[in-house]
This record gives C-alpha cells, sequence and structure tokens, in this order.
C-alpha cells in the first residue's frame, strides 16, 4: 500500500462557494422578515446555499449519523464510568435500537452507521456491515505506548476516506458524526492538549457518565504522561494519531477529511469528533468550514478544540451521553433554517397605511366668521 500524504487534502478541499453565499444573503435580505430576525438560522440557511452551490437552498432530504466504534486500551486505568473493553455491548445496544441515538434517529427517520474500527470482541459476533472496516481489536494504551503502528493509523485514516465517499456515492447530503467508545474522551482531550499546547489539567473532563474525583485524578495524569509521547510527534498528523490517538479517531479524521473534498456537510457531535476534527484542520485549514457543532458536551477539551476551529455550538443542552445523540438533536434545527431560507417569500411587507391604524379624522369645520 502506497503511502498517504496528508498534504494533498489542502489542495484536494475547498471553501464552499462564497458568490452563492452571497447571493444566498442577498435572497435573505429581500424576503418579507426583517433580517436578524431569525437570529443564527440566517446565517445556518446561507451556510447550507454555500455547501449545497445553491440558491435557494435544497431541504436536507437524506441525512445520515455515522458512528466510529472502538475500544481503547487506556480504558484499563479506571479513566471510564463503563467498564474497559464495553463498547462492543453499546455498539449491540445502538443496533438494537435502544440507544438515545437510536430513539431520536427513529423519531427524525435518520439512518445510523455503525463502523467497527478497533472494538474489544470477536468480529463475527457483529454484522458485516458493522465490521468490514475494522484495523485492530482495541487501540493501544496511550500513556505507555502507542494507540496503533503506522500502518494501522494509515489504514484507519483510508478507512475513513472510503466510508466518506461511500455516503457521499449513496447520495448522503449531510452527515451526523460521533463516536462509540469506551475510554476514547481520554485520548481526545490528549490530542487536543498537544495541538492546543495546553495542560492536562485544563482539557481532561469527567467523560459522559461523570467519573469521580479519584477516576478524575487517573485521567489526567495518563492525559499528562500521553502528551510526552505526543508532543514529539506534533509535526506528523499520522504519526500523532498512532502515538496518542486510537482506530476510530484516525478513521474519523480520515473520513472529515474527505467529506470535506466531496463536499459534504458534517454536524460534529462531543470531544471525540472535535478531537478528530482538529487534526483533520491541522492538515487542511479550509476543512472547517464544512463542519457545524452540533452541541456543547461540557467537556473542557471540546469547547477548547471548537474555540481553536471557531466552531459555535448550536445547542447546549448538557447531553454527554455521546454516540451522537447531542448532534442529532441539532439537525431539526438545520432543517428549519433550510426550509426557512427556501420558503419564505420575497418581497417586501406590505405597508399598513396610517388611516386604517387610526380612528378617522373629523372633517374640517368652516372657518369661523
Amino acid at each position: 500500500m502506497s503511502s498517504l500524504n496528508l498534504d494533498d487534502f489542502t489542495d484536494l478541499i475547498e471553501r464552499p462557494d462564497g458568490g452563492v453565499r452571497r447571493d444566498a444573503e442577498e435572497r435573505r435580505a429581500r424576503q418579507t422578515l426583517p433580517p436578524g430576525s431569525l437570529g443564527r438560522l440566517d446565517e445556518l440557511g446561507e451556510w447550507l446555499s454555500a455547501a449545497q452551490s445553491s440558491v435557494p437552498v435544497k431541504p436536507v432530504e437524506r441525512p445520515r449519523v455515522v458512528l466510529f466504534a472502538g475500544d481503547h486500551g487506556v480504558a484499563e486505568l479506571g479513566v471510564s464510568a463503563r467498564p474497559a473493553g464495553g463498547a462492543a455491548a453499546l455498539v449491540r445496544a445502538v443496533l438494537a435500537g435502544e440507544s438515545p441515538v437510536a430513539v431520536l434517529a427513529r423519531r427524525q427517520d435518520v439512518p445510523v452507521r455503525v463502523v467497527d474500527m478497533a472494538l474489544d470482541c470477536d468480529p463475527a459476533d457483529l454484522p458485516a456491515e458493522v465490521a468490514g472496516h475494522r484495523v485492530r481489536r482495541g487501540s493501544g494504551r496511550i500513556d505507555i505506548e502507542d494507540a496503533l503502528t503506522s500502518e494501522e493509523a494509515e489504514q484507519a485514516v483510508r478507512a475513513g476516506m472510503a466510508v466518506a465517499d461511500e455516503e457521499a456515492d449513496s447520495g448522503t447530503d449531510l452527515v451526523v458524526l460521533g463516536d462509540i467508545s469506551v475510554g476514547g474522551t481520554t485520548p481526545a482531550a490528549t490530542l487536543i492538549a498537544a495541538l492546543c499546547g495546553t495542560d492536562a489539567s485544563v482539557v481532561t473532563g469527567r467523560g459522559g457518565e461523570a467519573i469521580d474525583d479519584l477516576a478524575w485524578m487517573r485521567k489526567c495524569a495518563a492525559v499528562r504522561d500521553a502528551l510526552r509521547r505526543a508532543r514529539p510527534v506534533l509535526g506528523d498528523q499520522l504519526e500523532l494519531l498512532a502515538a496518542v490517538g486510537g482506530a476510530d479517531l484516525a478513521a474519523m479524521t480520515g473520513f472529515l477529511l474527505q467529506c470535506a473534498v466531496r463536499r459534504t456537510p458534517v454536524i460534529l457531535d462531543g470531544v471525540v469528533a472535535s478531537a478528530a476534527a482538529l487534526v483533520a484542520q491541522r492538515v487542511a485549514f479550509r476543512s472547517p468550514d464544512w463542519w457545524l457543532a452540533g452541541h456543547d458536551s461540557g467537556e473542557p477539551a471540546q469547547a477548547k478544540a471548537l474555540d481553536r476551529m471557531a466552531l459555535e455550538p448550536l445547542l447546549s443542552q448538557g447531553v454527554k451521553v455521546g454516540e451522537g445523540a447531542g448532534a442529532l438533536l441539532a439537525l431539526p434545527l438545520v432543517r428549519a433554517a433550510a426550509s426557512l431560507s427556501a420558503e419564505l417569500p420575497e418581497g417586501k411587507p406590505s405597508e399598513s397605511s396610517d388611516e386604517s391604524s387610526e380612528p378617522d379624522a373629523k372633517p374640517s369645520e368652516p372657518d369661523a366668521e
């Protein structure tokens, strides 16, 4: 397999069409509601127009939730409220329709795709369409060893790229991107701390199911030790993902980059998706123009990453469950913005006559003689 050159993405990724966005802004100015009266929905509609190269904006008709799954060896340290190696059970709950994201997706009629990258289970226990891209069984314990080999990191990035192409080729017009992992917020925090130049304590949160103080201290120590291993390879994103990322994070990075190449907009979920996005931004600086931040998960590392990418969360509901649920909650908002942008009529509002709102004027009286 030929070596993957991530630098190629810098030339392959273009920004959404600026001319189309200006046309969308002008169209919005001609609509009946005053500019700014719909708040951020105006901006979302214009962003979608630019991403689609279409004025008026087309409705979001074929969205899809894509979840990359994996277990992380660092979970053995007790840094997660969930048991190490337990991500496969979470995947089965999603596939059975028994998880929050599955319920939300069912109500919104949005299909969910799960991609196993490094679950710690027998791949034969999973449907073939889930396990078909697996790189390895579990990612390494990043505080003392690499998460992946260099070859595995490249394989995972390529797998993510392939999934992005499959979605674009099938007609998916917007992706909700999330993860299903146990221990995934620890490598995510490490990547964000390394790329933002911050300390472990600044980015270490308590995960989806809040851990106690002792577990938080173990997690903070793991991020600190992983950071020592990350800093020497900061200049090489593939090596960084291999050292302190994981197969799911590497695949999400490749997925985001290729979605930008294919002009497919993405709503990011929580801290794991944000960490992959930050790595992708380091690869290709235009790529964040194709993404929205679905929600604020409350993880300090996510806030740091979104600030670095100048992405403002659409929602802030304190949803910490992961698995794409928070980002999927933002999808109706994006769809509403598209509908309002496309369907509100153009033309000035009818001006009400002053006379119609005031009592009839008294007839003029003759001048007194």
